[in-house]
């Protein structure tokens, strides 16, 4: 496996012993299977982030662990690795823990793993969960400064929560759904990827709240738990269009939209507005497709900025500020497309 990297380095990103990446690299046996995909993903990370590696200033090594799917992951890290030069001088290393789905057992298991061998700071999104309180408490008392990202924990001990006011979200969306939907009849879908997200649980709220006042006669059909993922995403769309013939429209809190799409098409129905977040991949797809009416937005670049710098106040190596202000939410149609959207 060749690689321009010390295995000191190496072991460190991985957060492994020196001993156990050399056997990996020279293939000795004697390691799990797991901890040597660690060892390649360590690899690919330094490589990636190679610019930073070879800067001089401070280093800050950040630990990223989300639930959440892979397209969004993807966008984060992508996020992330962009705004590392703007970082400079000082020098922000990165370890990525994403999962899709699972028992919470398995994120708690990461953020313990995380305060045993020392971080200097921990991004996360996660449900909120008692179990993941206590986690993030350990996590604290290890000394470890904890940002929430997208979605928030305010019962914990987190330092700080990067995102928008995901309230003000929903009644954002809210508001588009009844200019554009008018005076036409028709019940709107509302899907959740889980109700243990605070942020989607907020999004929710905000857009039942705005439609309630304001649209009283719209009768709103909520689905969840399809964890974002297509897979289950449209057996859920499906069977609630399948109850409900008047569903014409969808807010799409938590993702999975291409199955949700699908699940129109494949009944042969119309979905007249449909309005989801964030620019992934498909969402940029689906709305330069034209079959998403809008999407809210906010800058992952800059939210991500602004939680290592968080990370960097709480080691004292930024002045300390007040409270972060939530990011802006862009109301993004297929005609004003950021220049940074994902082709």
């Amino acid at each position: 496996m060749g690689h321009p990297f010390p295995i000191r380095e190496i072991a460190r990103q991985a957060g492994v012993s020196e001993a156990t990446v050399d056997r990996v690299l020279n293939g000795r046996g004697g390691v799990r299977e797991s901890t040597a995909r660690e060892v390649q993903q360590a690899i690919a990370d330094l490589d990636r982030q190679r610019t930073q590696v070879r800067l001089v200033g401070r280093t800050f090594m950040i630990d990223i662990v989300m639930q959440t799917p892979d397209r969004f992951s993807t966008a984060v890290r992508a996020a992330l690795e962009t705004e590392l030069p703007s970082l400079h001088p000082a020098v922000v290393r990165s370890r990525f823990h994403f999962r899709e789905t699972g028992p919470v057992t398995e994120l708690t298991g990461i953020l313990d793993r995380i305060a045993r061998r020392g971080s200097q700071g921990v991004i996360l999104k996660a449900p909120d969960v008692p179990e993941i309180t206590a986690a993030v408490a350990r996590l604290a008392e290890a000394g470890i400064p904890v940002v929430t990202l997208v979605t928030d924990l305010p019962a914990t001990a987190r330092l700080g929560y990067v995102g928008i006011d995901n309230r003000a979200a929903g009644a954002t969306a809210a508001y588009l759904m009844g200019q554009w939907l008018g005076d036409r009849p028709g019940n709107v879908l509302t899907s959740l990827s889980s109700g243990f997200f605070r942020n989607e649980e907020e999004r929710e709220m905000g857009f039942r709240s705005a439609m309630r006042a304001h649209h009283p006669d719209r009768t709103l059909v909520e689905i969840a738990e399809g964890q974002g993922l297509d897979a289950t995403q449209y057996d859920l769309v499906r069977a609630a269009l399948e109850r409900d013939p008047d569903i014409r429209a969808v807010y799409s809190i938590g993702g999975g939209n291409i199955a949700t799409l699908r699940a129109f098409e494949d009944l042969g129905r119309d979905c007249a507005v449909f309005v989801a977040h964030d620019l992934d991949h498909d969402n940029t797809r689906l709305l330069r497709e034209h079959r998403l009416s809008a999407v809210l937005h906010h800058d992952l670049r800059q939210d991500m900025r602004e939680a290592c710098h968080i990370v960097m106040r709480a080691h004292d190596a930024l002045p300390r500020t007040g409270p972060t202000p939530p990011s802006a939410i862009q109301v993004v149609t297929p005609y004003n497309m950021p220049p940074q959207a994902t082709s």
